[in-house]
């Protein structure tokens, strides 16, 4: 799995999806710019979220808030005093990691062996497979799953007393190595604050100090009754945000997986005091219903109910994702009481109620939120869609095929138009027909080598659609349109290609999915 990644990340740098920042400057650790065709990619995945959320439902709303935010807004939050992360240092590689990650991932190690005895069973036992009592009574699934509790036990209670001796601890009991040099010859586990802090004003000693914010979530709430009131919105409803967040992470690694700059999609959901749980339910089957109407498949998707619950959280989940290395986050989903909202009540002095006319009552909506990485999301998509297959060429060869099989939707480009050679008019009339369309889809037009190394490079984009332009359409009118997932080729009539396309990449036809 880590050629895997090696290569994904190697052909995401390639075809123009994901570069390193800064890179002739020999780059910046964890900072990343997104290519030519990382930056539709990745405004295709925005629009499709923004539009499940605010097109999708008459209640939900978006703002667009400031990255620069009063200074006490992250007193109110619990930012300044408590966003840290537990970090430890191995002696041997001079490698720093996040302790809290190092369990869950030997935690994950034990979850596989599991998962494989499962798997083996299935495969002997076939239909009659009762995959509740073999996990209920086969000896060595017992023995691993009592790893994983009395690990996971131990970690939560030391995380929610803040034991960084006992965190530490466990690394050792666990006889858990350095992933890269294998030592175990760790330093003591300390706690980093992750924000960026930087100045405000044109004088650098009357600046004042304020934070690049870690989360778009505080600009939604801070601007709760704005939107209430100029909205007349009715509880429940939500509000949406897309936006840049930053991190000071020590440990950034994977890729995109964990930036210092990145981007979240988040929706805050204010829902009436004691209807919360049920509005967390509905919200899980809604996002993880997103989740797969992009064609990820079942398994590789889960929920991981939180062990520790954040202080100002009654309930929280996670959607995972089975990355190459591993599942790990991608969406948080979590019932945060009225927490943020009596904050900043509490330290603006302001009073941040609804008034209910109904029941003729006054009280601090509860809230529901919904907060996905687009960046991760991104990943996620592209690890989904890398596929390296065998396929037999015109002439009955086997080639390799390195192919992005990407939703329609999302792909950067919907439609490259290929004349067959540049003669004969060929390149002028794929012109004229590209012309025609490039309004409304993202188009690319290729005349460069033949046309089976076109293809090629069309598949490694994510391309669904390829039309050749050869001495025929002259004749009738007519194109070959090739499709990317089959490589099936059709003769069909230039008038048809519109029809074609827009059935498979419409918004409106992703969308409809999730009605």
């Amino acid at each position: 799995m880590d050629d895997l990644f090696k290569k994904l990340i190697s052909h995401a740098k390639e075809y123009g999806f994901i570069f390193p920042s800064s890179e002739i400057y020999d780059g910046l650790s964890a900072v990343y710019d997104y290519g030519q065709n990382g930056v539709e990619l990745k405004n295709n995945i925005r629009k499709y979220w923004w539009d499940s959320m605010v097109l999708l439902h008459e209640n939900i709303v978006g703002i667009d808030s400031a990255i620069f935010m009063h200074p006490e807004i992250w007193k109110a939050s619990g930012h300044v005093g408590a966003f840290n992360d537990p970090l430890i240092d191995n002696k041997d590689s001079k490698k720093r990691y996040r302790a809290d990650v190092l369990i869950e991932d030997y935690m994950e190690k034990i979850d596989t062996k599991i998962r494989k005895e499962v798997a083996k069973a299935v495969k002997r036992f076939g239909d009659s497979f009762d995959e509740k009592q073999f996990r209920e009574t086969n000896p060595r699934v017992l023995a691993n799953q009592k790893k994983i509790d009395d690990v996971r036990t131990r970690f939560v209670k030391a995380a929610e007393n803040d034991d960084l001796k006992e965190i530490k601890q466990i690394i050792i009991d666990c006889d858990i190595a350095d992933p890269v040099s294998g030592s175990r010859n760790w330093t003591d586990v300390r706690q980093f604050n992750l924000m960026f802090e930087t100045k405000l004003g044109s004088v650098s000693d009357d600046a004042a100090s304020i934070y690049l914010r870690p989360e778009t979530a505080q600009g939604i709430f801070v601007n709760f009754l704005n939107v209430q009131k100029s909205g007349r919105m009715r509880i429940p409803f939500g509000i949406a945000q897309v936006g840049k967040a930053f991190r000071n992470e020590i440990v950034a690694r994977q890729f995109i997986f964990r930036m210092r700059e990145f981007e979240q999609m988040e929706m805050q959901y204010f829902v009436k005091p004691g209807e919360e749980l049920e509005y967390f339910k509905l919200w899980k089957e809604k996002r993880m219903k997103w989740h797969k109407s992009l064609g990820i498949e079942d398994h590789k998707l889960r929920f991981h109910d939180h062990d520790k619950l954040a202080h100002y959280a009654n309930a929280a989940t996670d959607i995972e994702f089975e990355f190459p290395f591993g599942f790990k986050e991608v969406e948080g989903i979590h019932s945060r009481t009225d927490f943020d909202l009596s904050q900043h009540q509490k330290f603006s002095g302001k009073k941040l109620q609804f008034y209910d006319p109904e029941s003729k009552e006054n009280y601090t909506p509860f809230v529901i939120e919904t907060s996905i990485g687009l960046d991760r999301t991104f990943l996620l998509i592209l690890s989904n869609a890398y596929k390296e297959e065998k396929v037999t060429t015109a002439n009955g060869k086997l080639e390799d095929r390195v192919v992005l099989k990407l939703p329609p939707v999302l792909a950067p480009v919907k439609l490259a138009v290929l004349p067959l050679v540049r003669k004969d008019g060929l390149p002028e009339k794929a012109r004229a027909i590209m012309n025609s369309l490039k309004i409304e889809f993202n188009c690319q037009y290729e005349e460069k080598d033949s046309i089976g190394r076109r293809y090629r490079r069309q598949d490694a984009i994510g391309t669904p659609y390829c039309i050749t332009i050869d001495h025929q359409t002259i004749k009738d009118n007519t194109i070959t349109i090739r499709y990317r997932d089959s490589m099936k080729q059709d003769r069909i009539s230039i008038t048809d290609i519109r029809k074609i396309i827009s059935d498979k990449v419409s918004f409106r036809t992703a969308l409809s999915k999730l009605l």
